[in-house]
């Protein structure tokens, strides 16, 4: 034999000499050489997964020295002896149907993620809030199907245009980290009482303060005059730094701290310009012009509310409103010089009072209705008369030591965008009052980008409009009676309560378990019976009876001879056809050996090799032969009942009321591991258990629920008000059903290292949940008041879904 055909480890790939690389046999059967095993990570105390399968397997506490040498492959005889017993694993059907089909993807979700607050963690008195969206409020009595917080929150943003999802990113990025002088953005919100998606951002305790002040500036206080003004410049250069123009401000922008420092206040920006649209738009209508009188009427309006917005902003709402201004034909853009006219005025507001309010009226009522491009002679005649008065009014409050001051102030206030000074110049000037130029060399304000071509102005920007725009759409819906088809029809309904389910109604008293297979729904009652019905119309096909005591748990074997397991509390076990036409006595049955003690079985699971394994009540764990009926092993080690058991991929999960869930090796029945020994049996109760591929899932009797990834605890989280009787994981969906008497619907996402629980939604019923079973889109519920009930079939119309 050649070196290239010889045995090699399926780890390190190095060929097994027996002194270097030995051959070491794991339960499993598959080989490994002894260092590798020595690497292996080691999860779970006393198993490992086999690399070449990944079976779950035992692992001596001494190391693999104890583990039997591979003798045939150190001898290269070829074949080798496997365990007769050693199961057939085939991997799980999962099914990719969503049980309720999300509108955005997991890149979508994975990009808002951070952005999005928890529910129960704003206070609406501390903090600001800006609409930006709206959904279904839901907790409708009556209502089928509530969804959770984060698929109306995921939806609403879904359902916004690009441009405003753009918008609002571009803000959440910027400013959900501290700025200098900027409230710092905390992400978005969403009210479930109002159904409002709100963007939050933090509030200063100290609140406005300009308005207090107006007029109270005199030549004693230039310095804290200016110590204001720089620090309001400063919050509008960190504005400019993002690339972003506020084009309005209003006194309510800007906010004190404790500290007496000021900050500017974004959601009032935004606020502020959906005002000025509001206003703007009761001004005229499209299609019509308007003149001084109509100009001056907004000019007062904007004033009583301290709202100041430069001229060709003013004109862009205009435009946008398609409403146009008599003999005016001024084009200017839009630029980052535009915030400076808005500092400007609010200075010498500030200082002057309502003095300049009415001088401010005059001169923009002019600039705006007379002027254009054959009357610049004029403009600047009244811009020229304006600013004298305005240099007046400051010259009489602080004198001549701030010539410099008028100046630049006045410049800001030029009706050509290009003419004016930039904010940044506005600052190096009112600092010259604090400190003398020939001692401020330590200090550069540099970072301010003023690419113009980059700048977004946010009063003529989608945030702003969002408000209406939506208002707008949804009268009109309403008049026009508009309703979604389809998909959307579908969702909707079942969110609002409008899609009812199907009553599956029989029995006679609560149903214990549920099982799909061959076509069909099976359900277990104590009422001693097993109903069958159709999954083609519901309806009721065939009825087991034959059972003496309660049956208590129920499966499928859904291969060449389909079959219906049913187990009850007296300990017996039947074995019925589900071939048409449908039998009336079990093709076998059989029972565990009877103790008055203990309670029967109370927990069933199959395996792919023809095993039927029963939990019960004398704490043991059986494995029976579904050939014979043979009793072919026993697990032991639970101190109290064995409630529920699960088989993935080779492993034998059982949960016991002793709080406890211990894995076994379905090759010899070894032991693997023990998880949760560690908590309080008070609380732990394991009720059920629910394996897929790599995840296992435990429910506990006070509400909560663990997950296990790879073997690893990765989540534990207190998801109902009561005990959690039944659990259906398939795929990346998990069901809970309570005492509380709600389904919840989760989505497991994630990785290996974390695992994301997003809640879906919440289903309010009528009774006790005992059961759950979902499959291939389908979510069957089982009762304590004797029903069972079918939630709506998906995937929905026009919704796609990969190949199961």
């Amino acid at each position: 034999m050649e070196s290239q055909d010889l045995p090699e480890c399926p780890v390190c790939l190095q060929p097994y000499d027996g002194e270097c690389t030995i051959p070491r046999v794991l339960a499993c059967g598959h080989t490994v050489c002894e260092s590798c095993l020595l690497n292996l990570p080691k999860k779970l105390p006393g198993a490992i997964r086999c690399p070449a399968c990944t079976v779950l397997v035992k692992y001596p506490p001494e190391g693999p020295t104890t583990l039997p040498k591979n003798i045939d492959l150190l001898r290269l005889i070829p074949g080798g002896s496997e365990n007769p017993r050693k199961p057939v694993y085939k991997s799980k059907n999962v099914s990719n149907l969503p049980f309720l089909p999300r509108s955005w993807s997991d890149e979508f979700y994975s990009n808002w993620k951070s952005y999005l607050l928890r529910d129960d963690t704003v206070e609406r008195d501390q903090v600001s809030l800006l609409p930006v969206g709206s959904f279904s409020s839901g907790g409708e009595d009556g209502s089928l199907f509530k969804a959770g917080y984060l698929v109306r929150v995921m939806d609403c943003l879904r359902e916004m245009k690009e441009e405003e999802r753009g918008e609002l990113g571009l803000v959440l990025r910027a400013f959900t980290k501290q700025n200098c002088r900027i409230c710092r953005v905390l992400g978005l919100w969403g009210d479930l009482g109002d159904g409002v998606l709100y963007l939050a951002s933090e509030k200063q305790k100290r609140g406005n303060f300009l308005d207090k002040n107006l007029g109270c500036f005199e030549k004693e206080g230039v310095f804290n005059f200016a110590l204001m003004g720089m620090e309001m410049c400063e919050a509008v250069i960190s504005l400019h730094k993002e690339g972003l123009i506020a084009g309005c401000l209003s006194f309510s922008c800007f906010q004190l701290d404790d500290f007496g420092h000021i900050y500017l206040d974004l959601i009032e920006v935004l606020l502020t310009g959906r005002g000025i649209q509001d206003v703007v738009a009761n001004v005229g209508f499209s299609g019509k012009k308007i003149g001084d009188g109509e100009i001056r009427m907004l000019f007062k309006d904007l004033l009583k509310r301290d709202v100041f917005v430069c001229p060709e902003v003013l004109l862009k709402l205009l435009e946008k409103e398609g409403t146009g201004v008599e003999c005016c034909s001024l084009k200017y853009p839009i630029r980052y010089s535009s915030d400076a006219w808005l500092l400007s005025c609010i200075l010498l507001r500030i200082v002057n009072g309502d003095v300049f309010s009415d001088e401010w009226v005059e001169y923009m009522c002019h600039i705006i209705v007379k002027g254009s491009e054959n009357s610049e002679i004029d403009c600047s005649s009244v811009y020229t008369s304006s600013m004298e008065k305005v240099s007046s009014l400051l010259g009489t409050k602080f004198g001549a030591e701030c010539v410099s001051l008028q100046q630049i102030l006045c410049k800001c206030l030029d009706v050509d965008p290009e003419s004016r000074s930039l904010v940044v110049d506005v600052w190096k000037c009112i600092r010259e009052l604090v400190i003398r130029p020939q001692f401020d060399k330590m200090v550069k304000l540099d970072g301010a980008s003023y690419d113009e071509n980059g700048g977004r102005c946010m009063v003529v920007g989608k945030l702003c409009l969002l408000s209406r725009e939506r208002t707008e759409t949804q009268e009109k819906d309403e008049l026009q009676g508009k309703e979604a088809n389809g998909a959307t029809d579908m969702v909707n309904g079942l969110t609002e309560g409008r899609i009812k389910w199907k009553d599956l109604q029989g029995h006679l008293d609560c149903v214990t378990g549920l099982a799909v297979g061959g076509g069909y729904l099976f359900s277990s009652s104590f009422d001693k019976s097993v109903k069958v019905w159709s999954l083609q119309d519901y309806s009721h096909v065939h009825t087991f009876r034959g059972h003496e005591h309660k049956v208590m748990a129920v499966v499928c074997v859904d291969e060449e001879q389909p079959l219906c397991i049913s187990g009850d509390s007296g300990g017996g076990i039947f074995l019925w056809s589900i071939n048409i036409p449908f039998g009336q006595e079990p093709l076998k049955k059989w029972y565990e050996e009877k103790d008055w003690r203990y309670s029967g079985i109370h927990a069933l699971a199959v395996s792919e090799n023809g095993y039927l394994y029963t939990g019960s009540g004398d704490k043991l764990i059986k494995e029976w032969s579904l050939r014979d009926g043979t009793l072919s092993g026993t697990m032991t080690g639970h101190k109290s009942v064995v409630s529920a058991i699960a088989v993935n991929n080779g492993v034998l999960y059982s949960g016991s009321w002793d709080g406890t869930v211990r894995l076994w090796s379905l090759s010899d029945h070894s032991l693997l591991t023990v998880l949760g020994e560690d908590m309080p049996r008070a609380v732990s109760t394991v009720l059920s258990l629910a394996a897929d591929q790599h995840t296992l899932i435990a429910t506990y009797e006070n509400g909560s629920v663990k997950i296990w990834r790879h073997d690893v605890l990765r989540k534990s989280m207190q998801i109902h008000n009561g005990a959690i009787f039944t659990v259906s994981l398939d795929g990346k969906w998990l069901f809970t059903g309570s005492w509380d008497r709600t389904i919840k619907a989760q989505e497991l996402a994630g990785d290996d290292v974390e695992v994301d629980v997003r809640h879906i939604g919440s289903i309010p019923c009528d009774s006790v949940i005992t059961a759950l079973s979902y499959s291939e889109g389908k979510l069957f519920v089982g009762f304590g008041d004797r029903t069972v009930k079918r939630i709506p079939v998906f995937p929905l119309p026009g919704f796609k879904t990969s190949a199961c």
